[in-house]
């Protein structure tokens, strides 16, 4: 024991002895790196045996397909996601609740926040952002009387599927409401369309009533070439109330009732309109119609969705947020996409029955650009089109690589979210300077020329952003999207198939099956074949979408 002891107390002297500057410097060096790592350390965002099998294939699958996969949260054996569980007041909270419909969306966007059946009054705003200069707020009281005096009108004049050719407003939103409330079919056609492009799709929808804007929908064209138009409402904006949009022109010889929003609205005794139908007695809500618009050239595809379709879409796009970063109150949504697309439609739906605050800027959708798109507001939940990303990802990405240092800051932002898991607080920003933004949600959509997102990009985007990123795939048939990124999944891939990044598992809502298709085959090598989508979310509940798909290792469906 001594000469141990002897042996390491020469040892320390010895060390000691030979310390000068050089190893002092080595020394603060380590320590400091040590220091670094351990007081900066944080574990990833979710456990990554998570993401490494997103998605359950069924133990059989027929010949010529492959197996039947559903998300983890709708295993084999239990329903897929088609309720919102709406509990009236009052009921008890171990009761099931109703599946719903679109009146009570809106009944719980008034209704606030509840827990336990008993009202808290927590309720969002309704936005409208004119510029960077003006925002106008509108009571959720005043909407409410829109929609029962535009439905109610709408009822008296004899109209019966209406059609909605508006951009992103709360008129198009109110308007939906009210078909819902007063059993009107509502038919939403995508803005700013050529007119034979309109006047076809009011043949194909057979609609009797439309709603829209002047200056952008040609009325004497249209009555020329539809005369089954019965009504048609303006919606007519403050620098233009003072003119007569009443009168319909002459020599059209057309007798279309023709009434602005406005006068529907003020005209009425104050107090009508105020309270919604009754719960008791209401019929089953009308269809929707909407328009898929694959390609440019090409004529749009017509898709009737019933209610529980939206419905469905709604409750699992509600369940694929993470429940710590769940939709509420505290939140400003904005859909920077028409709302004519079904996507951004579910989506603002799961908002507001959210009581999430909502915004709507009528350039939105019409421009790839997310500073027009997020001019006078600073939204904490964005719907973006691909294209926009991409704009904003190219100037933001070249600003970055002018400096040595932020391209290096970059570099270790992006290595801290791929590596680590772990989501970076924003770095350089984007064209916009919205320090709020959390999440931005996007799709591609099957069968379109779309653009695609590879994850490198996307990588680069929640980096830049500071926001969490989901990407979909969408298709016409189906009510909100086939598949979705996970809310925690920031992985970039190597050697991408299909030009892009995966897309995910299936929804709640949905399951995919691949079927045969061509060179794109099942087989104990992999799953290929033609993406096939079934589920209470999908019109007519089975759609094939023409497109090749595969099943990456980890159960996310991407394109073959």
């Amino acid at each position: 024991m001594d000469t141990l002891l002897l042996r390491l107390d020469e040892s320390v002297t010895g060390l000691f002895g030979q310390w000068n500057l050089w190893t002092s410097a080595i020394f603060t060096v380590l320590a400091g790196f040590l220091t670094y790592q351990l007081t900066t350390r944080q574990d990833p965002d979710t456990h990554p045996f998570l993401l490494a099998r997103q998605a359950q294939g069924s133990p059989v699958r027929q010949p010529g397909e492959s197996p039947v996969y559903r998300s983890q949260g709708a295993p084999h054996g239990m329903p897929l996601n088609a309720s919102l569980n709406v509990k009236d007041l009052g009921a008890s909270k171990w009761s099931r609740g109703r599946d719903g419909d679109l009146r009570d969306i809106w009944r719980q966007a008034v209704a606030g926040v509840q827990e336990d059946g008993l009202t808290k009054g927590a309720t969002g705003r309704i936005l409208t952002a004119l510029g960077t200069d003006k925002t106008i707020e509108h009571k959720l009281a005043d909407i409410t009387r829109q929609i029962n005096l535009i439905g109610q009108h709408i009822i008296d004049q004899g109209g019966n599927r209406v059609a909605i050719y508006l951009p992103n407003s709360v008129e198009l939103i109110a308007t939906l409401f009210a078909c819902a409330f007063y059993d009107l079919t509502a038919v939403i056609l995508p803005f700013d369309e050529p007119t034979d492009a309109i006047i076809s799709m009011l043949r194909r929808s057979a609609a009797d009533t439309v709603v829209t804007a002047p200056g952008s929908f040609p009325f004497d064209v249209v009555v020329g070439s539809y005369p089954s138009l019965r009504q048609l409402i303006w919606v007519v904006d403050e620098g233009s109330k003072h003119m007569d949009w009443n009168e319909v022109p002459q020599g059209t010889g057309s007798s279309v009732n023709v009434s602005t929003w406005q006068d529907i609205v003020n005209d009425s005794p104050v107090d009508a309109g105020k309270q919604l139908p009754q719960l008791e007695g209401q019929k089953a809500a009308r269809d929707v119609t909407v328009f898929w618009k694959s390609k440019r050239g090409q004529q749009e595809e017509m898709v009737r969705f019933t209610s529980a379709n939206l419905i469905s879409g709604v409750a699992a796009q509600l369940f694929a947020v993470a429940t710590s970063q769940r939709i509420g109150p505290s939140d400003l949504f904005l859909p920077a996409d028409s709302l004519a697309n079904t996507h951004t439609l579910v989506l603002t739906l799961a908002a507001l029955y959210s009581n999430a605050s909502v915004a709507f800027n009528s350039v939105a959708a019409q421009a790839d650009d997310l500073a027009i798109a997020t001019c006078g507001v600073s939204p904490t939940i964005l719907v973006a089109t691909p294209a926009a990303l991409l704009k904003t990802h190219k100037e933001s990405i070249t600003r970055v690589n002018s400096s040595l240092i932020t391209r290096t800051l970059h570099g270790m932002r992006v290595r801290k979210l791929t590596q680590n898991g772990v989501m970076p607080s924003a770095g350089t920003d984007t064209n916009n300077s919205n320090n709020k933004l959390r999440l931005i949600l996007t799709a591609d959509r099957a069968g379109a020329d779309t653009p695609r997102l590879s994850s490198t990009v996307l990588a680069d985007l929640r980096v830049l952003t500071g926001a969490r990123i989901m990407y979909a795939l969408t298709a016409a048939k189906v009510a909100g999207a086939v598949a979705q990124t996970g809310f925690f999944d920031y992985r970039v891939f190597e050697n991408e198939q299909g030009g892009g990044c995966h897309f995910g598992p299936p929804l709640t809502s949905a399951e995919v099956v691949l079927r045969d298709m061509g060179v794109w085959k099942s087989g104990d090598e992999g799953s290929k074949g033609e993406i096939v989508v079934r589920g209470p979310c999908v019109a007519g509940n089975e759609a094939a979408l023409g497109v090749a798909g595969m099943i990456r290792d980890d159960n996310t469906l991407a394109y073959a």
